[in-house]
């Protein structure tokens, strides 16, 4: 799907509503990604304050959510969207479900900071959680970049990135566990520190939802669980040349 193909219709208004319905979708990504950061520094800083931020706003991404979703109904409705256009309104009802719910897990690592912010022993391994949280945050970044660009053979990367974090998460969760058993009395702060890996992770996996969107809308196929080597070969093959 070209990127200037569902701006070619004959009603201007309609041209409009799909322009508008994408845009948002980007503010909201926008609004999620300032989620992570803010709920990070929360976490790494033992910000109270900030954390409780987080958690309010994240009322407010599920605002724009339901907003953007009923707009999306509605075009469907008056519509009736075909081939490339309703594989967009798709993408966008899918996208900003997976956006909602990284708002989500960034609200579970502001909970966490803040029940972190009245214990003690919290600030060990922080650097590498910290570095966890970049690299998911780049991931949604990424992913929201390939969404606004089009660009399938992106978001095949950022699902590639997936595989580099898990790894970066089990390692981190070793590190953890063995810290819990040398010293019973880090039990309490590190089962908080794991919840926050854990909503990292799924951060990712939502990013890497997020890109299989984008593979759709571009490409039309779905590549849902087939494996990244699967979806690389699905968009980067070249269709057969005639003259050969």
């Amino acid at each position: 799907m070209d990127k200037s193909d569902y701006r070619q219709h004959i009603s201007s208004q309609f041209n409009a509503e799909l322009e508008d319905v994408r845009s948002r979708v980007l503010e909201m990504g926008g609004r999620v990604e300032t989620q992570i950061l803010d709920a990070t520094r929360a976490l790494v800083s033992l910000d109270g304050i900030l954390a409780s931020q987080v958690e309010a706003a994240d009322q407010e991404i599920n605002r724009i959510e339901l907003r953007i979703d009923e707009d999306c109904s509605q075009i469907l409705v008056r519509r009736q969207p075909t081939a490339g256009d309703l594989r967009l309104v798709y993408a966008v009802i899918k996208t900003i479900t997976d956006l909602e719910r990284i708002g989500d897990e960034a609200a579970k690592i502001a909970r966490m900071a803040i029940s972190l912010a009245a214990k003690e022993r919290t600030r060990e391994h922080m650097l590498q959680v910290q570095h966890l949280s970049n690299q998911v945050r780049t991931m949604v970044h990424d992913a929201l970049d390939a969404f606004a660009r089009m660009d399938a053979e992106a978001a095949v990367a950022v699902a590639r990135q997936d595989i580099v974090v898990d790894r970066e998460y089990e390692s981190l969760m070793r590190q953890l566990m063995t810290y819990m058993m040398e010293d019973v009395r880090t039990v309490g702060p590190v089962i908080d520190i794991i919840f926050c890996i854990r909503a990292m992770e799924r951060i990712g996996d939502h990013a890497k939802n997020i890109a299989e969107y984008v593979v759709y809308l571009v490409k039309g196929k779905d590549v849902r669980h087939i494996g990244i080597d699967a979806m690389e070969r699905q968009v980067l093959a070249r269709p057969p040349d005639p003259a050969e």
